[in-house]
């Protein structure tokens, strides 16, 4: 995996009523177009399951890119609804890569795997809303470390 050939993502695990996926496999494709092969994904509810599965569909249209999951702890799922957990196993079958820990969660878990995941990227897509979160750090760390940053929150 190369840095300058890689996306990660960063959004909120509860997205918009209008939230569309076109946007996003846009902002994917158009990478794609910049060299880009390699997309990481947290595995987290909301927007990073909707990255991945944007990745996966669009891997039949692109066979050359490639999904990487970078869990927070090995039992990031351990409270989710039966439905979320069956996607997230779906999602982890069908990725190229994935980095599970062997640790379970802990705080600060969330904020040390999104810093991997920049720290391995030179592009990030992210569905952020401008309120404090997770997300905003995850973009404000990014920006910090030269990524070049695409929101898509509100876009369609």
């Amino acid at each position: 995996m190369s840095k300058s050939n890689t996306c990660c993502f960063t959004g909120h695990r509860i997205l918009a009523k209008d939230f569309s996926t076109n946007c996003l496999k846009r902002g994917i494709e158009y990478l794609i177009g910049k060299g880009v092969d390699t997309f990481v994904a947290g595995g987290a509810l909301g927007f990073d399951t909707q990255a991945a599965l944007a990745v996966i569909e669009l891997k039949k249209k692109h066979p050359q890119i490639k999904l990487h999951i970078y869990a927070p702890c090995k039992n990031q799922d351990r409270l989710w609804r039966l439905e979320d957990k069956l996607k997230y196993k779906s999602i982890l079958d069908k990725a190229d890569f994935v980095d599970m820990p062997d640790y379970d969660y802990w705080d600060g878990c969330m904020q040390a795997r999104n810093r991997k995941m920049v720290d391995a990227s030179s592009y990030c897509i992210a569905y952020l809303d401008g309120r404090n979160s997770g997300t905003k750090s995850t973009v404000t760390y990014a920006k910090s470390r030269g990524l070049e940053v695409f929101n898509i929150y509100g876009k369609e």
